[in-house]
């Protein structure tokens, strides 16, 4: 008898094929050869019934069915490719021995897993694991093909991820609908992403920006020329600065300290998935989603790079002769002039920053193979260049810097200076022209009191620190502290690596992986869920929340649940499935607390008093009825109940208003504050109006109310009796904050702001109470 090879689709069991039966008959769903029988499994062919296949009361919501917990999980085929599961399993039938050459990883491993199970296929197994598919690996991988036994313990992994999504995400999800009336997508993964997009927008909102000024001089001596900044506390008057600058304009100064080091700057690491979707985010503008498909056909297709869903940067010491063979691969083509100028010797087993088999489980970081791409897309061709330029970088040597600080003295003014001067590019001319121009003459983000350093690139800094210097030039720079940036897909991937923590560190950023939110391969996916129910829209890059996604959060917390929106927690639960797969925690235990937790979940939100109507945005209001069917027969991973919920509106005004627009009088009607104080019921905990915290008094002569937060304004809480103040929470591209408002009910005023005019100059000005009977705001220049 032959033995059957179980592909994970069609494109790899034709690549296996065409190694191991090159003769082979090619039967449309299959190829047979002497030996092999060859088949695929078009991704998930089997996935976990619905609720209804529990009991057909499960058909209708209603939350006093809840919680929903089989004893057994039933499994059910995909009715767009029951052919080829039944396939598989007349092919079995004929075969005395199974290879499963799924994706090496834990879905590859699931998916073979159900296969298994649903067929009752009894047959010895072999695995086989390999990290590309060029024929060299795969012939390998057949010499060493392992035993199924040692992959038990990633698929009990595998089993508990996807049981345990169905349990959080049906449940949960089928709970927060039915109780809100509003298709309400919840996940063990999604929301927890979700939250961190929350809580930056609610940063960004709540920011108050603050002006202080800064003072540069730029000093001479002989022909070298260099700037420097005024040390002392931060300047909060522009008098101050002026002063210091025409203090020192004009004056000799003398060098009161001068050091120098010299430092290296060695290549960043090899990609992994995250890593990989991040580059080309910024880069490209790609979305993690797409960066993940290009990658998988320059895997699967091409066959120029080598598995793409791995969460390592490394290599072990079996792949240095296969990068060294890829070097030179690389040495005929459009990458030669950079192969020439490449060191073979810098790549070996002892270059810990490359070969480190301690950073390597699964996979080794992304390489490129031994097989020369054809033709590429425009896509597939950068991806596949950010992959090679990374690759290739290793074999250089650091760049070099000499690092020099300078102390400069104009009578009791202290200025000091940082350069960074180039001596030898090193790795940085693997760079394309266009990154290297751009590294010369843009600055990374600083964080508000980091010191700015100036880089050298095509000149040497040379200065006799005994000797005078002649301040040129003195300048006072006006300069604004920023909001936290909103989440683009690169950032957010981040964020989700190391669920939501900020870790400078890469040491401990290493560490944190295996308790990130979700994994290298389905993080992509997550992001477009996220979109899909109208949770989140994007903007250019951004990310930004809609009023029906910042509503599914305040009322997953609201409702005494916070751990389903915990980044840091979930990610510990993925620590906890990373630990089952290597055999060091047990899934039973690991899925007796996710039920726990989803009894929990049920009993605090039957609690929940129900969200008003208008809570979630115009968009979602309109897709209730049809929400609920929509995501009965929505994937059950994750909980993702997609089909029906329309895309909310983020209720967000344009942020750019000029200063001629906000300065024209805004005239309401006495009745909108009546919304405003009215939507502040629509927070997530559901309160009423006399249970928020009053934000100052109502200035309105003789009202005696409280004013109170809403979704978009200020309201009084005496709206019912006709008191019709409120203040917007934007105006003039300027979100009002609480302190901002509470400055504008005490003193009439806010802080100096900036704003921008037509012309695109900046001009100091603050926003006023003009009406305090109605709240009608309006913008006053400064001189």
């Amino acid at each position: 008898m032959k033995t059957l090879i179980i592909a994970e689709k069609p494109d790899m069991g034709r690549t296996i094929a065409a190694v191991m039966e090159p003769r082979a008959k090619n039967n449309r769903t299959y190829l047979e050869g002497e030996k092999y029988i060859v088949t695929w499994a078009i991704g998930h062919l089997l996935g976990l019934a619905e609720p209804d296949a529990y009991d057909a009361k499960y058909k209708r919501w209603n939350i006093k069915d809840l919680p929903i917990i089989p004893e057994q999980f039933k499994i059910v085929p995909n009715p767009k490719t029951k052919d080829q599961l039944k396939m598989i399993g007349e092919l079995a039938k004929r075969c005395n021995a199974i290879v499963n050459a799924c994706d090496a990883g834990r879905e590859g491993q699931y998916i073979f897993a159900l296969i298994q199970q649903q067929l009752k296929l009894h047959q010895p197994v072999k695995r086989l694991w390999i990290s590309d598919l060029t024929a060299e690996s795969i012939a390998t991988g057949f010499e060493r093909l392992r035993d199924a036994s040692e992959f038990e313990f990633l698929t009990q992994a595998a089993r508990a991820r996807s049981e345990a999504d169905w349990l959080i995400g049906m449940n949960a999800s089928r709970a927060f609908t039915t109780r809100h009336n509003t298709l309400l997508s919840v996940g063990r993964v999604q929301t927890p992403v979700l939250a961190l997009i929350h809580d930056r927008e609610k940063e960004i909102e709540a920011f108050q920006s603050q002006t202080f000024f800064d003072v540069w001089a730029e000093f001479k001596q002989d022909q070298i020329k260099y700037k420097s900044a005024w040390q002392g506390d931060r300047l909060t008057k522009p008098e101050e600065a002026e002063a210091i600058a025409a203090a020192v304009r004009g004056k000799t100064g003398k060098i009161t300290k001068y050091d120098t080091k010299q430092t290296k700057e060695y290549p960043f690491k090899l990609y992994d998935l995250t890593l990989l979707q991040r580059e080309a985010n910024a880069k490209y503008g790609y979305s993690a989603k797409k960066t993940l498909d290009v990658a998988q056909a320059l895997y699967e297709r091409h066959k120029v790079i080598s598995y793409p869903r791995t969460n390592s940067n490394y290599v072990t010491e079996q792949n240095i002769d296969g990068m060294h063979k890829a070097l030179r691969m690389l040495g005929t083509g459009p990458y030669a002039d950079l192969v020439q100028q490449a060191n073979p010797n810098l790549v070996h087993k002892q270059n810990k920053s490359v070969c480190n088999p301690s950073r390597v489980e699964d996979h080794h970081a992304i390489l490129p193979t031994l097989k020369r791409p054809g033709t590429l897309s425009k896509e597939e061709q950068n991806v596949y260049d950010l992959v090679i330029r990374r690759f290739l970088s290793h074999f250089f040597p650091p760049a070099e810097y000499k690092m020099h600080t300078v102390m400069t003295q104009v009578d009791k003014h202290l200025f000091k200076t940082n350069i960074k001067e180039l001596l030898s590019l090193g790795w940085k001319v693997v760079l394309s022209k266009a990154d290297q121009d751009k590294g010369k003459k843009s600055k990374s983000p600083k964080k508000e009191d980091e010191e700015e350093t100036d880089e050298w690139t095509d000149k040497k800094f040379e200065i006799d620190a005994g000797r005078p210097v002649d301040c040129v030039r003195a300048e006072m720079k006006e300069k604004a502290t920023q909001p936290p940036k909103s989440y683009t897909e690169g950032t957010l991937l981040k964020a989700m690596e190391s669920a939501g923590k900020q870790m400078e560190n890469e040491e401990l950023r290493e560490v944190m992986k295996d308790a990130g939110l979700g994994t290298p391969a389905t993080r992509a996916a997550t992001i477009e869920r996220l979109k899909k129910v109208g949770y989140i829209e994007m903007k250019g890059k951004k990310i930004l929340i809609t009023e029906k996604g910042k509503m599914a959060i305040d009322l997953i917390r609201h409702a005494g649940v916070d751990l389903l929106a915990s980044p840091e927690m979930t990610g510990q639960w993925e620590r906890r499935l990373h630990q089952i797969s290597k055999g060091e925690a047990a899934q039973e235990k690991f899925m007796d607390n996710v039920k726990r937790f989803t009894l929990s979940i049920i009993d605090k939100v039957r609690q929940q008093p129900p969200a008003p109507a208008n809570a979630f945005g115009e968009e979602a209001r309109g897709k209730r009825a049809a929400g609920k069917e929509g995501a009965r027969n929505a994937h059950a991973s994750g909980g993702t109940a997609a089909k029906g919920g329309g895309r909310a509106t983020s209720g967000r005004g344009g942020r750019s208003a000029t200063l001629e627009q906000a300065a024209a009088p805004a005239s309401r009607a006495a009745g909108t504050a009546g919304s405003a104080a009215r939507s502040s019921s629509d927070g997530a905990s559901g309160n009423s109006v006399s249970q928020r915290q009053a934000l100052g008094s109502c200035p309105r002569s003789n009202c005696g109310g409280s004013i109170i937060e809403g979704r978009k304004g200020y309201g009084c809480s005496h709206y019912k009796q006709g008191c019709g103040f409120v203040v917007w929470k934007e105006y003039a591209g300027k979100q009002i904050t609480e302190t901002m408002l509470k400055s504008l009910l005490t003193k009439g005023q806010t802080q100096l702001l900036s704003f921008k005019r037509k012309d695109g100059s900046t001009v100091k000005a603050r926003i006023v109470l003009n009406e305090p009977g109605t709240g009608q705001l309006s913008v006053r220049e400064e001189s």
